[in-house]
């Protein structure tokens, strides 16, 4: 495929392994504009980086309103700084929220594995009296 290739959803869907519900979600969401060919939808290159930088984000956990401001920052022809200096704003403040996800998670785990141990105490010790009054 060449750079300048237009794309159908279809291929979109298989290149990026999304659904075209996910794309037209998207595009109702005005973070991607395809081409409107009748009811035909063509994604030109500039759509699908966006559509690189939609689905990194949502990995990351950024909101859909996050991304759609760091996409709206690409057009301000300052070569990207401040879409660069926005994105690590927005990356810093999700970094120590996933940091503090994993330690709430870490701690969570902790507690239930002791619990877990307390109650295999408790049905080891209901398991001993019963055979002890067998």
């Amino acid at each position: 495929m060449t750079e300048d290739k237009t794309m159908t959803i279809r291929e979109m869907c298989d290149a990026y392994e999304v659904t075209p519900r996910t794309l037209r979600f998207y595009e109702q969401k005005e973070l991607l504009a395809p081409i409107r060919d009748g009811q035909k939808r063509l994604y030109t290159k500039r759509e699908r980086a966006r559509l690189v930088l939609i689905l990194r984000g949502k990995r990351f956990g950024f909101s859909l309103e996050d991304i759609r401001q760091l996409l709206d920052l690409y057009e301000l022809g300052d070569q990207q700084r401040t879409q660069l200096e926005k994105a690590y704003e927005i990356a810093e403040a999700r970094l120590e929220e996933m940091i503090r996800q994993r330690n709430d998670l870490d701690s969570a785990i902790v507690e239930l594995r002791e619990q877990m141990q307390w109650g295999e105490k408790m049905l080891a010790s209901m398991e001993e009296k019963k055979a002890a009054a067998e």
